[in-house]
């Protein structure tokens, strides 16, 4: 088993890092990974064997987490920022704005919400994430739409209510 802990020490960082960006709160990342794990444990000599066994355990989040989230009846907010991001000495402003934004994304449906993420924070291109959300390219495309013209909405949304303020 030492090249399971070994695949756990290399990929823990980055699942933790995708799940609270799915999730929105640490703790409940961490509960999410964790039952992952414990699964990808007990599977270990089938899924080492696979092409690429984190992409693998990366879907096995994914799904768990949409899974997760069909069975929450209470929505979460994503607050703050996301693990081991730099933290230079930010305006108030730009603390704000970002938080905002993250606020956005946790409103986004869990489909569109996972879309987003791993095209712009996992950076993964339409194919591969089709295979990770098991969905034609044309769906993942249609949930980056549909997310993205949510959040722009929003955001004009706010800066037509900060402009009548002023």
């Amino acid at each position: 088993m030492a090249d399971y802990e070994d695949f756990v020490r290399a990929h823990l960082p980055r699942l933790l890092r995708y799940a609270t960006m799915l999730a929105g709160e640490r703790e409940q990342a961490a509960d999410l990974v964790q039952d992952v794990l414990v699964k990808v444990y007990r599977r270990w000599s089938r899924i080492s064997d696979a092409e690429h066994p984190d992409r693998y355990v990366l879907r096995m989040v994914t799904n768990d987490y949409l899974s997760w989230r069909r069975s929450r009846s209470a929505r979460l907010i994503a607050v703050g920022d996301p693990p081991d991001e730099a933290r230079p000495d930010d305006f108030a402003s730009d603390h704000a704005a970002r938080e905002d934004m993250w606020q956005r994304l946790a409103r986004l449906p869990r489909r569109q919400r996972a879309v987003v993420v791993l095209r712009y924070y996992e950076q993964l291109p339409d194919a591969d994430i089709a295979d990770l959300l098991g969905c034609a390219q044309a769906t993942v495309r249609a949930h980056s739409r549909k997310a993205l013209t949510t959040l722009r909405h929003g955001l004009s949304l706010d800066r037509m209510a900060q402009a009548k303020e002023s």
